[in-house]
């Protein structure tokens, strides 16, 4: 049985997304041969009178003769309306499977380049690929495997008419492999230019306050222009070029229709066919070629569906989403790092290097250090965000990957260097986007000494935070301390919590952390400031991606001053910091 489920295992999701979807698909098929049959009727109904109510001149059968065309119309557009909603139901059965799937991936993109590749490129793939299986592109392709049928009729009508059929079908599929040819890579480096001058306008706009102060704007706006020109004439060369093709195709199919006229008179000239054949034939050789025609005229379409089935397939690959890891006990909050080594997406070399500590449940360490010397990576990795390269980060004996992140989340605080709240209320960013538990908001608000900051807020706790525009940045660091400590989680991690605090967010997160000692939670603290350090008791020194030191506050903090004495004292050019300094159990 292992055997068997492999290449579906295998199987990129979004192949096994369509693949769910083939019955659908078939049935498209099936309706498809119904529509295309009907389509005769216009051709047969227009030999019936010229032929036989024209010969007969009865009355009683032109009524006959319409009357069963305006049904079999009447089928026709209740097939074709079936037809595209089954279609469109299965681009939302499509999104159905996929949107959540896709939507994790893009954050799971985020996360793995530590927020430097942040786009919302594969949902917008996901919906251009629902929205052409939706669209009238498809039809095309449904509609073309059912050329012989024509041709086959043609034949019936008369052999040249066979042979013009089969001759103006190659040379329309010539058409269509030479726009394939022609549009191709220019359509794939357009839609590359365009994702790069969306994500350049991205990043600039989160930085607008610091263009707008500096004088950037007239710069970034040139740069901007720059990339938005060299995607427009990638397009238009490709929009030319399927243009042109275009233009040869439905050109070159109504010189042929109107050929076959010519044809047909020839042939009706010379007693071959009768002469509503000659008609008939036109109109039959037109409707067999219009889904290659079709096909053409919609190639930018479907161009730009694939590229963004490829970019999708692609991206769910390369992020797969494992298996739910088995269900472990609550943590206690120790932590132990075995040889770790961290290189963070777009480093060239590693940023924490051979780091082994332990961190004992209940202990408050401080990890400070130089800037650049690993203090953040440091805690990024202790939480699992940044992958080791080599070795492992253990929470209570685990690695990081046995816990499931839902399962674990509850138990973890952290708040970031750079606090963004999320769209949503006050008490929902408390919350945690969770359930809100009043009781439980109001204790972690409490907790980080914010609550009566909160309630002079306009609407208080139901106060709606748009892109945390309404709060200052040391009223966003203090909601994100609360949000750190809602649910009183086992092991905290606080990166630079005081960095925009005021004194009265200082003496908050000073009780805060003594509280938290009371209490027995594990909490590494990220801090550049000495004030904070009353409260915890060992000390990380990270020098140049390795611990300098580490060990209890006072012993770390005198080794620290001697070797600054040390060297202050030196008249000899000073040697790099932390040098001599030696790791303290």
């Amino acid at each position: 049985m292992g055997d068997k489920l492999a290449p579906h295992a295998l199987a990129s999701p979004l192949r096994l997304a369509l693949g769910a979807s083939r019955q659908a698909f078939t049935y498209a098929g099936l309706f498809s041969l119904c529509i295309n049959l009907l389509l005769l009727v216009p051709t047969f109904y227009m030999l019936s009178v010229y032929d036989r109510v024209m010969g007969s001149g009865s009355e009683v059968t032109l009524w006959m003769v319409s009357s069963i065309t305006l049904f079999l119309f009447g089928v026709l557009g209740a097939l074709e309306w079936v037809r595209s909603r089954i279609l469109v139901a299965t681009s939302m059965r499509l999104d159905a499977m996929l949107g959540g799937r896709v939507f994790g991936a893009a954050f799971a993109q985020a996360l793995s380049s530590g927020g430097r590749v942040v786009s919302a490129q594969p949902l917008s793939d996901l919906l251009a690929l629902r929205q052409y299986l939706s669209g009238q592109g498809p039809m095309a392709f449904f509609d073309a495997p059912w050329l012989p049928i024509y041709l086959a009729l043609l034949f019936l009508f008369h052999p040249w008419f066979g042979v013009v059929g089969i001759l103006s079908g190659l040379v329309l599929i010539a058409l269509a492999a030479w726009n394939e040819w022609s549009t191709k890579d220019l359509l794939a480096q357009a839609s590359r230019e365009s994702i790069e001058a969306s994500q350049f306008t991205q990043r600039n706009l989160r930085n607008a306050e610091v263009v707008e102060a500096m004088g950037m704007l007239p710069r970034l706006r040139a740069r901007w222009q720059a990339k938005q020109s060299n995607m427009l004439a990638t397009q238009a060369q490709a929009s030319a070029t399927a243009g042109l093709i275009g233009a040869v195709s439905r050109t070159f199919r109504l010189t042929i229709q109107s050929m076959a006229l010519g044809l047909g008179a020839y042939l009706a000239l010379h007693k071959e066919i009768s002469p509503a054949t000659v008609i008939a034939g036109s109109i039959l050789l037109g409707r067999a070629l219009a889904p290659l025609d079709s096909m053409i005229s919609s190639w930018r379409g479907f161009a730009q569906a694939r590229e963004a089935y490829s970019r999708l397939d692609q991206l769910l690959q390369a992020l797969p989403e494992g298996d739910a890891p088995m269900a472990l006990p609550p943590p206690r909050g120790h932590i132990s790092l075995e040889h770790l080594s961290v290189t963070p997406f777009g480093a060239s070399a590693p940023v924490l290097r051979d780091i082994h500590l332990v961190i004992e449940p209940g202990v408050q360490v401080a990890v400070i250090g130089p800037s650049a010397s690993g203090k953040s990576t440091l805690a990024r990795s202790i939480l699992g965000l940044y992958r080791p390269t080599l070795g492992h980060v253990r929470l209570d004996g685990a690695d990081l990957n046995q816990w499931a992140r839902e399962q674990l989340g509850p138990f973890i605080g952290y708040l970031p260097q750079d606090v963004e709240l999320l769209e949503g209320t006050v008490a929902e960013n408390i919350a945690r986007f969770g359930a809100v538990d009043a009781d439980m908001v109001v204790a972690a608000a409490r907790a980080a000494g914010i609550h009566e900051m909160i309630l002079r807020l306009p609407q208080g706790y139901e106060t709606k935070l748009i892109g945390s525009h309404v709060l200052s940045a040391g009223q966003q660091q203090r909601i994100g301390i609360a949000r750190a400590l809602y649910g009183e989680p086992q092991l905290i991690v606080l990166d630079e919590p005081n960095s925009n605090l005021d004194q009265e967010g200082e003496g908050a997160l000073s009780a805060s952390l003594a509280a938290l000692k009371v209490k027995g939670r594990t909490v590494v603290l990220v801090t550049h400031r000495p004030s904070a350090l009353s409260h915890v008791d060992k000390v990380i020194l990270m020098m140049g991606g390795q611990v300098g030191a580490y060990g209890p506050r006072d012993e770390v903090l005198a080794l620290l001053n001697q070797h600054t004495q040390k060297i202050s004292n030196a008249p000899a050019a000073p040697q790099a910091p932390g040098a001599d300094l030696k790791v303290t159990a």
